[in-house]
Formats: structure tokens, sequence, C-alpha cells
């Protein structure tokens, strides 16, 4: 999925705040009028607008009704071994501190950021699905069938992460009333599992293998074909797995960058290797607005504090002054010293700092170490609008090496190690690296280096079974933190029943 959107289009219950402008090949959405929805969704442009409010649901940064700060990157990195939670304090940011420390209870931690903003997206997803099951006057048939697909792909990714977050979840497939929402029970995973597999093979035939650039970002069969290998990967389902990535993988649609340091980069966005890409933009305006901002302020949260650049420092290091969260773990720099990614994956600011190249003030847990994949360079500060929101990096939450080393992994497990070792030596090949033997060792290895700070650590760590061994210092407790508790405030007045260790 390659995304070219700004959201900013708000969907409620019964409440739609919505209205269209355009600049360039941006959609800006902005609130201009009051529809209810029993009217809405009688014309091409309100069903448009009812799917791109399910896009937005991919990508909050912050919410006034969720939670501030609500990006997905600060809180994953610090439950796994490549970050500390940093920021200021112990108490900064007491959602990241709290997994880190795996201090999780159902008031406690990330849950109801996470809870919130995928059944937020599940919601908008079955109600559109729901009034496009009519006909819209205007409205042709296939673009009608394309909108319903890319509900039903964005439907199955919040239902994918919450599956593996969660586990225990509701599983809905169509808008229910206020009052049915405290009659609500879990569903069995593996009907959940069942429902994001129907919706995913339901909706490719009706995607486009590729889109025009006024559509970038809108989601192709390529990236619902890519998700749903990875949905049978996480289900130990290995040929069907190895199957559905070799087709994303001899697509011909994608390629990795030759150069690894571009994929991050906000001047490559949408690049050859990008499938599924969650955009953020750096024309917001200030703090208040109508809606969640949409820059990525995590490139600020990551960034060093109180950061000066010294002579000699070159535009990727020079950095805007940031918040210090997530830096590095001491241990997780040094395994990776040596590798042609650690230059692109790992900031050293106290090597920067000994020559002369840069100053910052230390922040909590600091190691000298950032990410650099994510700390907010100077030369990417938009010339107008709130600085610390204005930070266009996009996060490519399924990229092709991600692809290559997931079908490697599961023809391993299937047993076909020859095309495994052609995967595996394929992403090693792009940064110069030589071939190793395809094991699942080696390519979980591959994926530790490769995808670094990126967010799947922790669900690799928790998938293949070492997240207890691995992250066992920071308290994690086998049978327990392979999942999150559900949030209190979504269980008071329900059905709903705790996860087992979080009573």
């Amino acid at each position: 999925m390659k995304i070219k959107f700004l959201f900013y289009t708000l969907v409620f219950a019964g409440l739609i705040i919505l209205g269209t402008s355009c600049k360039k090949s941006f959609l800006s959405v902005q609130p201009i009028a009051l529809s209810l929805e029993s009217n809405y969704y009688q014309t091409p442009d309100q069903a448009f607008n009812g799917l791109v409010a399910i896009y937005d649901a991919v990508a909050p940064e912050a919410g006034f009704g969720l939670n501030w700060y609500a990006n997905k990157l600060g809180p994953l990195n610090s439950a796994a071994d490549e970050c500390y939670a940093g920021g200021g304090s112990s108490t900064d940011m007491q959602s990241y501190q709290d997994w880190m420390n795996y201090n999780l209870s159902a008031a406690t931690g990330p849950s109801q950021l996470f809870w919130d903003m995928d059944y937020a997206g599940v919601y908008r997803a079955n109600l559109l699905i729901l009034k496009l099951a009519k006909p819209v006057s205007g409205l042709s048939s296939d673009l009608q069938n394309r909108y319903v697909a890319e509900a039903k792909v964005l439907r199955a990714y919040f239902y994918f992460e919450l599956e593996r977050l969660f586990k225990n979840i509701v599983l809905m497939t169509a808008p229910i009333t206020t009052a049915e929402t405290y009659t609500q029970v879990q569903a069995k995973p593996a009907d959940v599992y069942a429902q994001i597999e129907k919706d995913l093979t339901e909706a490719i035939p009706a995607l486009p293998a590729t889109v025009v650039t006024a559509e970038d970002g809108r989601i192709t069969s390529g990236a619902a074909t890519a998700m749903l290998g990875k949905v049978y990967l996480y289900e130990a389902k290995w040929t069907d797995a190895a199957s559905a990535l070799n087709k994303v993988n001899t697509s011909g649609v994608y390629s990795l960058m030759p150069n690894y340091k571009d994929i991050f980069s906000p001047a490559h966005k949408f690049n050859s290797e990008s499938i599924f890409e969650i955009v953020h933009t750096n024309a917001e305006a200030s703090w208040w607005g109508p809606s969640d901002f949409r820059g990525n302020v995590y490139c600020t949260m990551v960034g060093p504090r109180s950061y000066s650049a010294g002579p000699g420092a070159d535009a990727d290091h020079t950095y805007y002054s940031g918040w210090s969260f997530n830096p590095i773990t001491k241990a997780f720099a040094v395994s990776m010293q040596g590798d042609p990614r650690y230059p692109y994956t790992v900031a050293d600011l106290d090597g920067l700092k000994a020559l002369g190249q840069a100053s910052y003030q230390a922040g909590f847990m600091n190691t000298g170490f950032f990410e650099q994949k994510w700390c907010a360079q100077l030369r990417w500060l938009a010339p107008t609008g709130q600085d610390v929101l204005n930070w266009p990096n996009d996060v490519i939450e399924i990229r092709l090496a991600d692809t290559y080393l997931m079908e490697a992994e599961a023809s391993v497990q299937a047993g076909v190690t020859g095309r495994a070792q052609i995967l595996l030596d394929a992403v090693r090949a792009r940064v110069g690296l030589s071939s190793v033997p395809a094991t699942l060792d080696n390519i979980y290895e591959e994926r530790r280096l490769e995808l670094a700070t990126e967010g799947h650590r922790w669900f690799d760590l928790v998938r293949t079974g070492k997240a207890a061994t691995v992250l066992a210092s920071r308290g994690f407790k086998a049978g327990i933190n392979e999942i999150l508790p559900i949030p209190l405030t979504s269980m008071n007045n329900t059905k709903l029943v705790q996860n087992p260790g979080y009573n």
C-alpha cells in the first residue's frame, strides 16, 4: 500500500464531519459541514470520503479522543530489546515505560491506545461495507467494488493487529448500536483469523496491481496479498504463506532499493520496495485542529535533546532537537557494528560528540545511540506550521525485504530450502554481505538487522517463542506478556473477559 493522502476526516457513531479540497495530488479533507450518517453515502464523493476515513485510522499520531502521541513505533520499540523507552524521566510517556518494564495491567500500558485506534478503524470499515452494499448513484460498479475491497483489507489489517496484540477480541462485521457494545463476547482466535483470511481473499481480485501517482497510497492487490501471506505465517500455515508471499515477490511490481538508506528518506516516498506504506505529512499547522495531526511526530520524539551540530556535521547527522525517546540499547548497537546497515540504523551521538560534530543533553536511560531511521533531520523541516509535528517521514509497514524474509522463513518451515536461500542471499547482497545458510536462526537474525526499529521485533520475538528468554531482564513473564491486557475502560459493564494473568 502506498498512501499519498492527508487525512483529517473524523467519523464517529452517527455523525460525520466531512468536506474536501484538493491540492496537487494530495487529498485534504477539512470539516466544513455536518451530515448525519443516515443521510450520507449517497454520492460518489461521500462514498470516497467514507473510504478516506478508514485509511485515516491507520495513521494517527495523536488523538484528542484516543491518546497523545498515539504512534505505534514508540510503544512497540520500547517493548522489544532494540530500545529503551527513554524520554525525560521514568514517568515520561508512561505507557512506553510500562511496556518496557512489563508493568502492564488493564489500567496501565498502551492497551487503550491500540484497542481504540483499531476498533475505530473496524467501525468505519464495517459502516462503509454496509452502506456500499447498495449501488451509489453515479459511482461505477467497478469503483464501488474497489472501495469495498479496500475497506475489507483495512478491516483485516485492524483485526490482525488486534489479534496479535490481544488474542481474545470481539469480532464484528457490521456496525452495532451503543447498547449492543455491552453485550458483545470475545470470539475464538481461529474465527478471527478465518474472517481476516476471508476479507483478504475476497478483496484481492477487485484491487489494482498498481496505482497512478495521484492515487499513491491506495491499497493494491500486492499489499493485500502480502498481508495474507503474513497472516498465514502467524497461523503457521507454511505452504500457504510461502505461496502468497511468492506471488508478491515474483510479481515484478516491486524491487529492492539499491541503496539501503534511501528506503527511509522522505525523498523516496513510495519507492520500489514499498508495499504497505503509512503516510505522514509536513503540512500541519498547529497542535490544535479538527483532528489528530498527521505529521510523523515520532521523528521529534526520538531525536536527541538540545541538539546542536558542530563543524563538519553532514546533513544526515544534523538533527532537530527532540525528546530522546527510544534510545537504542548499547547491546543492540554493538551487535550491529560492522554490518553495512549500521550507520543507517544507529545514530552514534556520542561518537559525533567526541569528534566535535555534535552536542546534546542526555535524556532518561541515555545510551548515546539514537534511531537513525527516524531521527528528525533538519533538512526535512517544513518552512511553515508547527515544527515538532511537521515531519514527512513515512512508515513502510510491509516492504519487499520483509516479504523476502517471510517467504524464506515459510519455505524453510515447509522444507523448500533452495528458494529460501535465494531470498536470504538477495537481502544480504543488497548491502554487500556474503551468503549464509538459510536456516531459521539465520533468517531471524537477518530480520533483526534488516528491520531494526521498524516495529517488527517484538512481534517476531513473541511468535517465534523467543520473547521469554530475550526479554527476561525486562520482566517479561511467559504465558502472560505475549499479549496485552484488555483495557479497563473498555471492559466496564461489558461481558468481556480479561486476558489470563491480568486480573
